[in-house]
């Protein structure tokens, strides 16, 4: 993929600190297009070693279809404080309750979107409280534990950071060249100087807690489908972290709506963003209806 630097951010676009109840959160908050109706409002979660930079190609469309959206970065991730060695801080179960905690301090409900790892504690938050939230979209995000060909990169990953410093795993992270999971989703916006300050920004007990939830996480489709919300899963057409014939039956599952978006591998919302907000926008419009 060619490396493109991000748009210019919308004049209305706020990037600030989001006081809640478990603490500040960094995010991006894009508004509704002046003149347009506002039709709701978007919480979006990014995945494994991303941040809320990975969404910003889909801000505008979305705003131009009247949704707001506020792009997060979770504990530990880039601009978001958390403890640099406790991992029990990242427990599935903490990262749920601080989704929680950012939809009741938005003051609406919310339509909850996941990426990837962002989709797993999500899916954790509504399985929590389904309360704050209007829909739940779960985006390249699969059912359970990810590939075994992934799993094997975030376990080197997870030895190298037991004995190096971040400073240098990021040296050898572009020595390998980064894979889907363990390169952050957003390797085409904002160019190699964001990827590093957010790499160096992360906080090495995070992706050591979350790196483990994504090689054991068990299958809570069951569990999910039993949940009052309307469900969307997306993906781009091929995808090595979690097969896409895999997302298709949890889909079926889930009684979902289901998206392929094509030309778009893990990241839709860099590899294909305009397709990719128009499905969402048109879920989400739905879900109104």
């Amino acid at each position: 993929m060619t490396t493109r630097a991000a748009p210019a951010p919308s004049p209305d676009t706020r990037r600030y600190l989001l006081p809640t109840s478990r603490g500040e959160f960094a995010v991006v908050d894009v508004p509704a297009a002046p003149g347009t109706e506002p039709r709701g409002v978007a919480l979006l979660l990014p995945g494994f070693t991303g941040s809320k930079e990975d969404f910003t190609l889909l801000h505008g469309p979305l705003a131009a279809r009247g949704y707001r959206s506020v792009a997060v970065d979770g504990r530990g991730q880039y601009e978001s404080d958390g403890p640099e060695d406790d991992e029990t801080a990242y427990a599935q179960r903490e990262l749920a309750r601080d989704v929680l905690a950012q939809a009741e301090a938005l003051g609406t409900p919310v339509h909850l979107v996941g990426h990837s790892l962002g989709g797993q504690i999500a899916r954790a938050a509504v399985l929590a409280d389904h309360s704050p939230f209007r829909s739940l979209t779960l985006m390249a995000s699969g059912p359970a534990e990810i590939s075994v060909s992934q799993q094997q990169r975030v376990k080197l990953l997870r030895d190298a950071l037991a004995v190096m410093s971040m400073a240098q795993v990021w040296g050898v992270i572009q020595a390998m060249g980064p894979p889907e999971e363990v390169g952050g989703p957003a390797r085409g916006i904002g160019g190699r100087e964001h990827l590093r300050r957010r790499w160096l920004g992360t906080k090495p007990a995070q992706l050591l807690a979350t790196g483990r939830q994504l090689c054991t996480e068990p299958d809570r489709v069951a569990e999910l489908a039993a949940v009052p919300l309307p469900f969307h899963v997306l993906s781009g057409t091929h995808d090595d972290t979690w097969p896409v014939a895999l997302l298709d039956r949890m889909a079926l599952r889930l009684n979902a709506r289901r998206t392929v978006v094509e030309g778009a591998e893990h990241s839709p919302n860099v590899d294909q963003p305009l397709p990719t907000a128009r499905a969402l926008a048109d879920f989400w419009d739905a879900v109104a209806g």
